[in-house]
C-alpha cells in the first residue's frame, strides 16, 4: 500500500509541476500593432484595395502599401458595391483617427454588410503588393471612406 501511494503522490507532483510550467510560458500576443504610429496604415489617404481571399487584403496610400489579415474568412466583403470601410478601434479614434495600426477592436467590412475584424497589419513592397494584387477578386478606390473615424 505504501509503494502505491508513494507513486500517487509522485505522479499528482510531476502533473502538478507540469501544469505550473506550462502557465509561465508566454504566449504570443493576439495582436502585434504597427510601430510607431507613423507607420499605421491611413484609412483617409486610401488610393486602392484589392480583396486577394476572404482572409487578405492588400491597401496602398500613395507609396505606403500594406497587408491586411483578417480574423476569420470574410467572403461577404466582396459582395454589394464595391467598397471597404475601415474602421479603427474606439480608444485609438480621439489619438490617431484614421488610422489601423492592427490593435484589438479594428475592423473592415462591406457596405451593408457585418464588420470582419482585423488581426495583423504590415507594410510590404510594390513587388509584394503587385503580386498579391494581381490575384484579387475585387478591388476598388479609397474614395468612399468614411470623412469621420
Amino acid at each position: 500500500m505504501k509503494p502505491a501511494l508513494t507513486g500517487l503522490f509522485a505522479l499528482s507532483l510531476a502533473v502538478a509541476a507540469n501544469a505550473a510550467s506550462a502557465q509561465t510560458k508566454s504566449k504570443a500576443p493576439a495582436y502585434t500593432p504597427l510601430r510607431p504610429v507613423a507607420d499605421c496604415l491611413r484609412t483617409d489617404r486610401i488610393n486602392e484595395w484589392h480583396i486577394v481571399d476572404p482572409r487578405t487584403v492588400t491597401v496602398r496610400t500613395g507609396p505606403d502599401r500594406y497587408l491586411v489579415k483578417l480574423q476569420v474568412a470574410c467572403p461577404r466583403l466582396s459582395y454589394g458595391p464595391p467598397t471597404l470601410l475601415f474602421h479603427s478601434n474606439p480608444a485609438n479614434q480621439a489619438v490617431i483617427p484614421f488610422s489601423i495600426c492592427g490593435e484589438a477592436g479594428e475592423s473592415v467590412r462591406a457596405l451593408q454588410q457585418p464588420p470582419c475584424p482585423i488581426q495583423s497589419v504590415r507594410k510590404i513592397d510594390k513587388a509584394e503588393f503587385d503580386k498579391l494584387s494581381a490575384h484579387a477578386s475585387r478591388s476598388g478606390s479609397g474614395a468612399d471612406q468614411p470623412l469621420k473615424p
